[in-house]
């Protein structure tokens, strides 16, 4: 029995070879790439304001199409480098309007945008307890602060989330005991309640 090198593959073999773990169809590979694009930017900015140290307010920031940015300011293409000409690239503008003498939930709850900006991206600073403390704190405010200030397991963290007008979301979560940008932990259900609250101010 002799092999022919150049005779055709039988039907069988004619398959389209596939990597274990990548996705073949076109609308998934759009939709890892995508992810990817957030967890960059959910990284950028978490990095941004790590970089200014710790215990600051709540910041917002608006997501703008880079390619929009630089048609207005063609000096930013320089500065922006590959991002400028990327039509999939979004960038980050901080918010001053922040009102921080009420309540976070509220000041989303009236917060809108304007058709230009394609997302959002929040970054705040909590204090996180163990759950055997939960039975231990008491009901008032001002005894909830004191305690939660005081514990011993108290952990420090500081949050961002990037959402999306179309929906997509990304998470980052930065211990201030483990404070090193490789300890960061990034997922899209990091913080599913605040994901919820940022992506509600575009509906």
């Amino acid at each position: 029995m002799t092999s022919d090198d150049h005779s055709p593959l039988p039907d069988d073999d004619q398959a389209t070879v596939t990597v274990p773990g990548v996705p073949a169809d076109p609308e998934a590979l759009a939709a890892a790439a995508a992810a990817m694009r957030l967890v960059e930017l959910v990284r950028e900015i978490e990095k941004h304001v790590a970089d200014l140290g710790w215990d600051q307010n709540p910041r917002i920031f608006a997501l703008a199409r880079t390619s929009e940015l630089v048609a207005l300011e063609p000096a930013l293409a320089s500065a922006l480098g590959e991002a400028a000409a990327d039509p999939t690239s979004l960038t980050p503008i901080e918010q001053d309007h922040l009102d921080h003498s009420k309540p976070l939930d509220e000041v989303l709850a009236t917060t809108a945008w304007p058709d230009e900006v394609q997302g959002a991206a929040l970054v705040l600073e909590r204090v996180m307890l163990p759950p055997s403390a939960e039975d231990s704190l008491p009901d008032d405010q001002a005894g909830l602060a004191s305690v939660v200030a005081e514990h011993p397991e108290r952990q420090d963290v500081r949050m961002a989330v990037v959402v999306t007008r179309g929906g997509g979301r990304m998470c980052a979560l930065r211990l201030r005991s483990h404070d090193a940008d490789d300890q960061v932990l990034v997922g899209e259900q990091l913080v599913p309640r605040l994901a919820d609250a940022l992506l509600a101010t575009f509906r």
